[in-house]
């Protein structure tokens, strides 16, 4: 799935301009879905207009310069369920948190602790803006998908509290071997 595909699905809930398009590609609850960096939100709407996916008109406003606001057609909508009744790919997860798990035994405890703490802060904070979005929602789909989404969440961070002393014994692990058999 692409930047094109997000952003017919983003309008088909409704019209948007760029900027909002952007921001909830970015940060809102569209976030989860496809990595859209606001680069690439602008060259992709471009081509949804010469295409015909989308249409655009401008809306002057007071003391500052026109807004575009976007707005899918017949034929995006087409387009649209095209994309979507492909089989999805499979979901792309990268971590860096998990790369330092992966390396502990060469980290000193306090690294490995403080990337644990960190990981946790940051999983509860996206379980809450999950959260937040299930409470705003009134389309069934979309509350579906948030709440799957904190339960994800939830039980990563619930694994990771019970299991985080496996991982803390691990860590320096090797850092002390080495001291060992350098002092031998």
């Amino acid at each position: 799935m692409n930047v094109r595909t997000l952003c017919l699905a983003i309008l088909s809930f409704g019209e948007s301009t760029g900027y909002e398009i952007k921001k909830q590609s970015v940060e809102g609850k569209f976030s989860y879905f496809v990595d859209a960096s606001f680069g690439s939100i602008y060259p992709a709407l471009a081509r949804l207009e010469a295409d015909g996916f989308v249409t655009s008109r401008q809306e002057i406003q007071p003391g500052k310069p026109p807004r575009k606001i976007y707005e899918i057609t017949e034929a995006g909508r087409t387009a649209l369920v095209e994309e979507l009744s492909e089989p999805p790919g499979r979901d792309v997860f990268r971590s860096e948190f998990l790369l330092i798990a992966m390396c502990a035994k060469n980290l000193p405890q306090h690294v490995v602790t403080e990337a644990i703490e960190s990981r946790i802060r940051s999983i509860e904070e996206e379980v809450g803006q999950l959260r937040h979005i299930v409470e705003e929602l009134d389309d069934e789909a979309a509350i579906w998908t948030a709440q799957y989404g904190v339960t994800c969440k939830a039980q990563a961070l619930e694994n990771l509290k019970k299991t985080r002393g496996d991982l803390e014994k691990l860590a320096g692990s090797r850092l002390s071997n080495t001291t060992t058999n350098a002092a031998e």
